[in-house]
């Protein structure tokens, strides 16, 4: 029986962000005088809101990074993405493939998720078919960007399949009543529950499809 929707997380597992956006963040942040390595910043703020790593540095460092920093991550970001953004390898292949429906459900702004999708040549197959945390101010792990993504599509949330990189996000879709896939390229997050499917490659997406 064909599944009736698919959620797509952007960041890391349509596009190969997550590596290059903390590198422009560890870059941001030295400027500040606070000193981070890449594989720190994947394992603290891989998957989370802008607002709470800044949180997070400023409680750890005793510091208040300025209003501009925001703006300098994002447009540093920006230029990097246009240099180097490649989708991750199987996403176009996969989106191609499809029959059922399927969406982009990120904790990015919107800009950000339409620019990264632009420039790997995935944003044809998304037409209105955004969905951005920003647009109705709820973050994950909490589910309710994958509920109002399931609602937009017209599709129960038990009947959506979640395609996520992260561990909010896997969170996220648990919480959201959903089936959950983990795409774990390279090590396996050890904090993943039993009850989601782990899979190395985007093309193994296509066993569960049939």
């Amino acid at each position: 029986m064909l599944q009736k929707a698919i959620i797509f997380d952007c960041d890391g597992t349509l596009v190969d962000s997550e590596t290059l956006g903390n590198e422009v963040l560890v870059e941001t942040m030295a400027a500040y005088g606070v000193l981070m390595s890449l594989t720190e910043a994947l394992a603290k703020f891989r998957g989370g809101k802008l607002a709470d790593c800044m949180d997070e540095v400023e409680r750890r460092h005793g510091l208040r990074l300025p209003e501009a920093f925001v703006h300098q991550f994002r447009s540093r970001m920006a230029v990097v993405f246009r240099e180097r953004l490649c989708p991750v390898e199987g996403a176009l292949d996969l989106v191609q493939s499809l029959r059922q429906r399927f969406c982009v459900a990120s904790s990015g702004p919107r800009a950000k998720i339409e620019l990264s999708l632009s420039l790997t040549g995935l944003l044809p197959f998304f037409p209105d078919a955004i969905f951005s945390s920003y647009d109705i101010g709820v973050w994950k792990p909490h589910p309710g960007l994958f509920l109002h993504a399931a609602r937009a599509m017209e599709v129960e949330p038990h009947a959506c399949m979640v395609v996520e990189d992260s561990l909010p996000g896997i969170q996220a879709g648990l919480a959201a009543g959903m089936e959950v896939f983990a795409f774990q390229p390279q090590e396996v997050d050890s904090r993943i529950p039993a009850n989601v499917r782990i899979i190395k490659q985007l093309s193994e997406m296509k066993a569960y499809l049939v």
